[in-house]
Parts: C-alpha cells; sequence; structure tokens
C-alpha cells in the first residue's frame, strides 16, 4: 500500500509554532502548579483502573468517583503513574534483595502513601491532556485551513491557542477536554465519511473506522457529548450524502455498535460497571446561559468576543458568508453554548468552543477576500495581539 506524501511547507510549519506557543503556554502554568485534591483523585482512581481486575475499585470509590462522568480522563491520568511503576518495579527486581525498595508481588502501592512520587511526575500526569489540546488544535487547523484557506485557519488556531479557558482546562485532569476533542474530531469525521460517499467504497472504510473510533472516545469522556455528536453526524451526514443518503443509517449503527465496543472496553469488558453508564445520569442536561455568561463576560475573552460579535453580523448581513461550512460549526455553538449538565459535573459550553473558533475563522477568511480586505487585516491582526496579550496576562491566576 502506497503511503500518503506529507508536505510540510510554510503553512505547516507556521501551525506548528503556533502549537508549540501553545505548548509553552501550558507548561509553564504546570511548572508553577502545586498538584491538586483532585490531581490526587484522578491519578489514584486512574491507577487502580490499571492495575486492578475491575473498575469497580477505582470508579466507584469515594476517590474515583469525582464528577460522575466518563472513565477516559481517569485512564489517561493514571496510565503514565502505572507505567512508571512497572519500570521502578522492573528496576527494583534487577537488585539485589538487600536493596530493593518495593515488596514482592505487588504493584499496588496507594497514590496516597506515595506522594513524593506524584511530585516527581507531575508533569507525567497533566501531560496527556496537554497532549490531546494540542491534538485538537492541530485538527482545528487542519480543518479551518480545508474549508476556509490559510487566513482563516490561521484565525481560528490563533484564537483557539490564546484562549485562557483552553489553557486552564488543558493543564488540569478532567473528562471535558477530552470530550471537546472527541466531539469535534467526530463532527467532521462524520462530513468526511459523508464526502466520501461521493466517491468508491474503498475510501469509506477508513473513514468510517475514524468515525467510529471517535464516537467511542468521546462517549467514555462523557455521555452525553458521544449523543450529541452522534445525532449531529446523522443530520449532517444526511444534508451531505445526497443520492448516498441509504446508506447513512446502516454506516451509524455499524459506528455505534463499535463505538459501545469501545466504551466497554474501558470498563474492563465488565458488565457490572459498565451498567453505570445506564445508570449513573450522565446524559440528563437542561438549558441556561450561565456558561455563556461566564464565558462572554469575562475580560480575558474580550478580543473573542469581539470577534464573535463581528462574525454573527456578518453572517446574517452578508449572503456569501451563509454557506455549509460556516452554518454547520454555528449551529454547534447555538446547541452547546446554553446546555447544562444537571447530574454529573462538567461544561458543555467549553466543547463548543473548537466550533466557535471554527466560524469566526470562516467569516473572516470570506471578509478577507472582499473590498475591506485591509481593514479586516488590521482588525484580524488586533485581535489576535490583543488575544495573546491578555491570555500570556492570565497564566499567572490559572495556575494558582
Amino acid at each position: 500500500m502506497k503511503l500518503p506524501r506529507i508536505k510540510i511547507g510554510r503553512p505547516q510549519r507556521l501551525a506548528a509554532l503556533l502549537l508549540l506557543v501553545f505548548l509553552v503556554e501550558c507548561l509553564w502554568v504546570v511548572s508553577h502548579q502545586q498538584l491538586s485534591q483532585q490531581d490526587y483523585r484522578y491519578a489514584e482512581c486512574g491507577r487502580e483502573m490499571w492495575e486492578r481486575p475491575s473498575p469497580l475499585a477505582g470508579y466507584f470509590t469515594t476517590c474515583g468517583n469525582l464528577n460522575g462522568d466518563g472513565t477516559f480522563a481517569y485512564r489517561v491520568a493514571g496510565l503514565p503513574l502505572t507505567v512508571q511503576r512497572l519500570a521502578m518495579l522492573g528496576a527494583d527486581r534487577m537488585r539485589k534483595p538487600e536493596n530493593r525498595l518495593y515488596g514482592e508481588g505487588t504493584l499496588h502501592g496507594s497514590t496516597w502513601e506515595a506522594r513524593h512520587e506524584l511530585f516527581s511526575v507531575k508533569y507525567l500526569l497533566h501531560l496527556p491532556f496537554i497532549f490531546f489540546a494540542v491534538w485538537l488544535g492541530g485538527g482545528l487547523w487542519w480543518v479551518s485551513r480545508r474549508l476556509f484557506g490559510n487566513e482563516g485557519g490561521f484565525f481560528a488556531l490563533g484564537l483557539y491557542c490564546f484562549c485562557p479557558a483552553i489553557v486552564r482546562y488543558s493543564v488540569m485532569p478532567n473528562n471535558d477536554v477530552l470530550a471537546m476533542w472527541g466531539l469535534y474530531g467526530l463532527v467532521y469525521a462524520a462530513m468526511g465519511v459523508a464526502h466520501a460517499m461521493q466517491g468508491p467504497r474503498s475510501k469509506w472504510k477508513p473513514r468510517i473506522a475514524l468515525m467510529t473510533v471517535a464516537l467511542g472516545l468521546t462517549a467514555a469522556a462523557h455521555l452525553l457529548a458521544a449523543m450529541i455528536g452522534f445525532v449531529m453526524a446523522v443530520v449532517w451526514m444526511m444534508y451531505l450524502a445526497e443520492r448516498r443518503r441509504s446508506h447513512v443509517m446502516q454506516i451509524m449503527v455499524f459506528s455505534a455498535v463499535g463505538a459501545v465496543a469501545i466504551l466497554f472496553a474501558f470498563f474492563s469488558f465488565r458488565p457490572a460497571a459498565f451498567s453505570y453508564v445506564f445508570t449513573g445520569g450522565g446524559a440528563r442536561s437542561w438549558f441556561a446561559l450561565d456558561g455563556a455568561a461566564r464565558f462572554f463576560l469575562n475580560m480575558a475573552n474580550g478580543p473573542i468576543v469581539v470577534a464573535t460579535f463581528v462574525a454573527l453580523l456578518l453572517y446574517v448581513a452578508v449572503r456569501r458568508c451563509r454557506y455549509f461550512g460556516n452554518t454547520a460549526p454555528l449551529v454547534m455553538v447555538l446547541l452547546l453554548f446554553p446546555l447544562v449538565t444537571t447530574q454529573t459535573v462538567s461544561q458543555p459550553w467549553l466543547w463548543a468552543l473548537p466550533f466557535l473558533f471554527t466560524f469566526v475563522g470562516g467569516v473572516f477568511a470570506d471578509a478577507l477576500e472582499t473590498q475591506q480586505r485591509r481593514m479586516f487585516l488590521v482588525l484580524s491582526g488586533g485581535v489576535l495581539v490583543t488575544q495573546a496579550m491578555l491570555c500570556l496576562a492570565a497564566l499567572p491566576v490559572i495556575a494558582r
């Protein structure tokens, strides 16, 4: 099989530079953070999921059932610690018996009894979540650039990299950043499947497999995000598939079955633990504007608010801005921002941010192709520079 040729040009290097800046922001915050009670809980619960026979020990104990959401974040947080413990145990067994640090036959040392070890792996505890945030930033740039060109892609990525809320949730263990990553990937993977359905069937399978994995991982992070993603995937695929609409529901059924299998695996294939997916109330939600108000009334997000307001005005007033590439992310924003979970502790408004940046990037890319290009170029640069300054100024606050 011939592998696709990857071309790394100036756009790719500039996008990588922006993501590098975002990574440095996150690492700076982590370096100035102290390990919190939440860090310890995620770490212990995640280690129990990896190291003990049943996730019941981790997810349903007082320490593990922190938010009542998915298991994805706990496993992500616990994996580096488990790998480290395995490596230390392997090295310890190679020492002479009198010099060994760990007792024979056990790997399950308590995280609470080894806090000094957590300090030595503080970066390992947080790096996986930063990795997913960087991955999402790369996906956001790729989608926006494919839809709107280099200017739209860079503007969307710039807003993402200098958004204090994104940085805040990227530097602590939580399921929301993973749900945000999964939901964005699921929606645009579904659109990719719909476009592939216009071509030969040989191109369907890889994209369907990608969509299935995205759906399963999103469900492992937060069931509500997966349900929303599944419904909207059906909607967008029905709209885009045109003559192939009869295949959409078959594809989605297969994807749902595969996603359930992935979710079952996150519970170590234990039916008793897996039953919590249906009884934990993770999908219970309501509509309120608290999350939207908290984001849009925050002064640190001022330039993003200005850009959003301008984009909405242009979308309403300029006909060329009202097409599917801009409308789809706007619909997702309007659906997610007012959403509030009632049974679990989660932030659906955070899931809306990548779609918001995609929408704003698309509208501004359209505006840059008009006769007022110079004015919007100055506005875009001013928004990015000001937002970057506000985000950098907010980093010490985030690190507290």
